[in-house]
């Protein structure tokens, strides 16, 4: 029998990144897909708001297809719940078995991914659960692993971080009480270049903008 087949719930940021990264050199699974939850007004990946264009751009690197998941916005509970089912239904359909997730710590959001997929006939599947932040922080980025932060809540750390890189400097400028991968919801990223991608993406910064209540740091595709 084959390895079965995950597909891998990816927000476009880091922590779905090294996600692939492990699954990939775990081995236990197949990835055969990327899930991606897009806002259809703006046309962006939901919460980290970057443009589908670069999202295309990731998938290709990876060399995995990329399911996407339109979604309203304002999107409510129960709008998200059936466009999540309709995945879960296809992946079913294409004999898919497990889905995999890029959450660390936060137990209620694993229960509710475990409670959205139970008697569904795919496994839930946390392949970095459980890992110290701050070491893992520090292990991505010393893989290579480099990612443009796109989006701060400014309730929890300074605006001036959005459109930074993490890499060691930022991880050293994060104040005391702010989780080194951004798990709390501090700050959300875009993953440009790493050992899971076959060449990085090539980006240009754009304009930090503020929007309902965030900082978003706008990138662009450059020219390859």
């Amino acid at each position: 029998m084959g390895r079965p087949k995950a597909l891998l719930s990816w927000s476009s940021g880091k922590d779905s990144a090294w996600s692939l990264q492990r699954l990939r050199q775990d081995d236990a699974v197949e990835v055969v897909g990327l899930v991606t939850t897009i806002n259809q007004v703006a046309g962006r990946v939901a919460m980290h708001a970057v443009r589908e264009a670069l999202l295309e751009r990731q998938a290709a690197a990876t060399g995995l297809p990329l399911w996407r998941v339109p979604i309203p916005s304002p999107c409510s509970n129960a709008e998200y719940d059936a466009a999540m089912t309709q995945v879960v239904t296809r992946a079913v359909a294409e004999g898919v078995e497990v889905m995999a997730f890029g959450d660390l710590f936060l137990e209620d959001i694993r229960a509710y991914r475990e409670k959205q997929l139970a008697g569904t006939g795919l496994e839930p599947h946390f392949p970095i659960w459980g890992i110290d932040t701050a070491e893992l922080a520090r292990e991505m980025v010393a893989s290579g692993l480099r990612a443009h932060v796109t989006c701060v809540d400014p309730r929890q750390l300074d605006p001036s971080f959005a459109g930074r890189t993490f890499d060691d400097a930022l991880l050293d400028d994060l104040p005391e009480g702010v989780d080194p991968c951004g798990e709390n919801g501090e700050f959300h990223t875009f993953t440009f270049a790493g050992p899971m991608f076959d060449a990085p993406i090539a980006i240009e910064p754009g304009p930090v903008v503020e929007r309902d209540g965030f900082h978003f740091a706008d990138l662009l595709p450059a020219a390859v």
